[in-house]
């Protein structure tokens, strides 16, 4: 049955804050969309970012709120600057990293909606619980933590 007839509204500063990986808030879910849609977003200290990883169940949309970003997805490497905006393919390896010198910011929505979830996720089972959370929110990591600061 199809509830999700009304606008969903997160006005400035609303959501819940989620700290596995760093502070990712989260501003819509998958739980107040039926499934379709998720929002968070992250402020990534220069020169950090996500190991490479793969998602195996949805598609990633970032917009760069502040500062500027590399983004990397299979042999594709691309730069985007504030206000830039990237598409990023499921079942594909990717990683985005703040290439600034300052603290940068993403807003990221997934579809359909369901992986915002995983940082609250992680925050609550710990670094022992990452593999058995990532099994369920169907993310892969590949290659080492090296990768996540290569250039």
């Amino acid at each position: 049955m199809n509830t999700f007839k009304n606008p969903i509204i997160s006005p400035p500063g609303a959501g819940r804050m989620a700290l596995g990986f760093g502070p990712h808030l989260i501003r819509i879910s998958a739980e107040e969309t039926e499934g379709r849609f998720g929002l968070f977003e992250t402020d990534i200290p220069a020169g950090e970012g996500p190991p490479l990883h793969i998602h195996e169940r949805e598609e990633e949309f970032f917009r760069v709120l502040s500062g500027r970003f590399l983004f990397v997805c299979g042999d594709t490497r691309t730069e985007v600057g504030e206000g830039g905006c990237v598409l990023l393919p499921r079942g594909v390896a990717h990683r985005s990293q703040n290439i600034g010198t300052s603290i940068g910011r993403l807003m990221i929505i997934v579809t359909p909606g369901g992986f915002e979830g995983f940082f609250g996720a992680v925050e609550e089972a710990g670094a022992a619980g990452l593999e058995a959370v990532s099994a369920r929110y169907g993310i892969r990591f590949v290659g080492s933590g090296a990768d996540a600061h290569a250039a």
